[in-house]
């Protein structure tokens, strides 16, 4: 049976990306970039939207804003590139130019439970803010991962994370610093119905 990790990067008032800024806002280290290469082999699930921009940037297509991408971001690219990757999504035609990528246009919650259950590897979401939102809803995440990078984006931050999510309790089985700066946090999801009544015991 697979696992199905969500997987974020953010800042630390909760946004996925900042208008103008780079990728890893700029302050990815050597050790955050080691241990991004030490990941095991998943398959990366993600929706229309999030394959469009990542696929433009495979093609050469340079985020506003940037002259062009740095080497980090390159190397990220070109690993994704190579994945296997999953896109759920029902205005996208195939074939899909990006190479890997398999398009599935039935629900997602049902094909996630389904290869969930018939696979062995790691699963991971890649963006896709909705469709994080709604496998968690489904109670299908055994994992949440969040990379926290030291900057506050308020004043362009882009693509709020945790808007629409109902409340989640997250027991904490993973915590390290990288570089110095960059908090990695890794939970257990479980979904609640409402708040707790009383405090822990």
């Amino acid at each position: 049976m697979s696992e199905l990790l969500v997987d974020f990067i953010t800042s630390l008032d909760g946004y996925a990306s900042g208008e103008g800024w780079p990728g890893f806002w700029g302050l990815e280290g050597p050790e955050y970039l080691a241990w991004l290469g030490e990941q095991p082999e998943v398959t990366y699930l993600m929706g229309a939207n999030t394959y469009r921009l990542m696929s433009g940037f495979a093609a050469g297509e340079i985020p506003n804003g940037q002259d062009g991408f740095r080497a980090e971001e390159e190397a990220s690219v070109d690993e994704l590139t190579q994945a296997s990757k999953v896109v759920f999504s029902s205005s996208l035609e195939e074939p899909l130019a990006w190479a890997n990528s398999t398009l599935v246009r039935d629900d997602a919650v049902e094909a996630v439970r389904a290869m969930k259950k018939n696979g062995s590897g790691l699963l991971s979401t890649i963006g896709s803010l909705s469709l994080c939102r709604t496998l968690l809803k489904a109670g299908l995440v055994d994992r949440f991962r969040v990379g926290m990078f030291p900057v506050i984006t308020g004043a362009t931050g882009a693509e709020r994370i945790y808007d629409g999510y109902p409340d989640v309790a997250l027991e904490m089985i993973e915590h390290r610093t990288f570089d110095g700066r960059i908090q990695l946090v890794e939970y257990k999801p479980r979904v609640l119905e409402h708040p707790p009544l009383g405090a822990p015991a």
